[in-house]
């Protein structure tokens, strides 16, 4: 097949689980183009499994100092772009629309009648599982702001619903020795003075925070690393714990992993706050509100948990998008949760 691939790249998660769905079905034979939009593209890094891709401006959020901002969000659209850049593409060609949360795919399966799926954690949200924060407009942003004629939803529980485990890289395995006084930092919504405050007094711990520098820079327990993947993925693996946003891709890494996590979740963000509540009532993690010092104190001298051991869910999305049998999902919903434990 032909498959037009939407990825909303506000947020990395939704590249990183992306682009381990699209390598697999690369290698089942399908010809894949990529839509990107939500961030500027000279943000974007290692981007080659996504060859060939286009970007937009699609729809996205300001926030500052770890909330959003409506009003600045609303000032940004720039709802006649976003449009034109729909009508004008040549959907010529295509057999199917695959997006994870991104508008401007969605729409274009719409406006060329071309058969859409959605893959990704908000698809979650269609269902009756644990929400925080779901006032009405929240909930209907999550069934119209890339609405799809299949779906299915990646989730840590599936809460007896048709959703499927986290999508997790391949390459991501227990095979680094952790490093008992090394934490992970990824909080970019938070004002990196703010971090460095929030940090720097905790000497007996080394901080790997991944942030906008140009370039690395160590300051005694900080160490402040530009975006990439592969040394991301790197210290992920052997550092002790994770101070994060509560961005669902993250927690998911660090949770099939073991690590002990301290989210943060975005204010005035439905998504993160529902991801906060399930970490805290699942006892995956703790979760903080602020930038708490005393948060961080209690984080250090935590244990880490067990890890969760998620199958290959890439593969199994690959060849459920692959078998065109987009409305039977029971089948791979139950073998994929078939060998996770809860505690």
């Amino acid at each position: 097949m032909k498959i037009l691939y939407g990825v909303q790249a506000t947020g990395n998660g939704h590249i990183s689980r992306s682009r381990e769905v699209i390598r697999h079905l690369k290698d089942l034979g399908h010809e894949i183009r990529v839509i990107l939009s939500g961030r500027d593209p000279s943000l974007l890094w290692e981007m080659e499994i996504f060859e060939p891709y286009d970007t937009f401006q699609g729809l996205t959020f300001i926030s500052r100092r770890g909330k959003v901002r409506i009003i600045q969000t609303a000032l940004k659209l720039n709802l006649f772009r976003f449009y034109r850049d729909i009508y004008s593409y040549d959907a010529s060609g295509f057999d199917l629309v695959v997006t994870d949360f991104e508008p401007v795919a969605a729409r274009i399966a719409r406006h060329n009648n071309l058969p859409s799926i959605g893959v990704g954690h908000q698809y979650a949200f269609l269902h009756d599982v644990p929400v925080k924060k779901a006032d009405p407009f929240s909930m209907w942003v999550v069934r119209n702001f890339a609405f799809t004629d299949y779906s299915i939803g990646l989730h840590w529980h599936h809460f007896h619903k048709p959703i499927l485990p986290p999508i997790i890289p391949a390459h991501l395995k227990n095979d680094s020795k952790i490093q008992p006084d090394k934490i992970l930092v990824y909080l970019p919504f938070e004002m990196l003075d703010d971090i460095d405050s929030l940090l720097k007094p905790f000497t007996t711990h080394q901080f790997y925070i991944y942030c906008g520098v140009a370039a690395a820079q160590d300051d005694a327990n900080l160490h402040w690393r530009p975006f990439s993947r592969k040394s991301f993925l790197e210290d992920l693996k052997n550092c002790n714990g994770v101070i994060s946003n509560a961005g669902f891709e993250l927690l998911s890494e660090a949770l099939y992993l073991g690590k002990k996590l301290l989210a943060k979740p975005l204010a005035g963000q439905m998504e993160q706050a529902s991801n906060a509540f399930v970490i805290s009532e699942l006892n995956l993690g703790m979760i903080m509100k602020k930038l708490d010092p005393g948060a961080i104190e209690q984080f250090l001298t935590a244990p880490a948990i067990e890890p969760m051991r998620y199958p290959d869910v890439a593969h199994i999305v690959a060849e459920w998008i692959e078998s065109g049998n987009w409305e039977d999902v029971e089948g791979i919903v139950q073998s994929a949760w078939r060998d996770i434990k809860f505690s």
